[in-house]
C-alpha cells in the first residue's frame, strides 16, 4: 500500500473525528473545498490565493464552513477551537497560515 494511501485513509478517519467533535460542540458544517483539480490549483496559484501542490489534488485537505446557531462563521478565529482540535490530531490548520477554514494533513513537506 502507497504512503499516499495510508495517509489518505488516515486523513479520512481525522475529519470524521473533526466533524463529530464540532457537532458534539454546538457547531454545524458544510464542505467548501475537498477536490481541487490541477488547473484550479495553478489557478489559485497565480492570483496568491493557494498552492500549485495543493493538498487538495491529493486528497488530503478540506476547507469547511463553520455554522454556530444557524450563523455562517468565517473568521479565522471561528475556527479556532476545531483549528486547535485538529491539530491535536495531526493535522495542519490553515488558521496557521491565514487560510482559518482549511484542514490537512502534511504531505512531502506541504501543509
Amino acid at each position: 500500500m502507497s504512503e499516499l494511501l495510508q495517509k489518505q485513509f488516515r486523513f479520512t478517519e481525522m475529519t470524521g473525528k473533526l466533524i463529530a467533535w464540532a457537532y458534539a460542540n454546538g457547531y454545524t458544517l458544510t464542505y467548501g473545498e475537498a477536490l481541487r483539480t490541477p488547473e484550479q490549483a495553478k489557478l489559485n496559484a497565480a492570483k496568491g490565493s493557494g498552492v500549485s501542490n495543493s493538498l487538495h489534488l491529493s486528497k488530503l485537505a478540506v476547507d469547511l464552513n463553520l455554522f454556530k446557531n444557524r450563523k455562517f462563521l468565517n473568521r479565522t478565529e471561528d475556527h479556532t477551537p476545531l483549528g486547535e482540535y485538529w491539530e491535536s490530531l495531526g493535522g495542519t490548520w490553515g488558521g496557521r497560515f491565514n487560510d482559518g477554514n482549511h484542514y490537512s494533513l502534511e504531505h512531502n513537506g506541504v501543509k
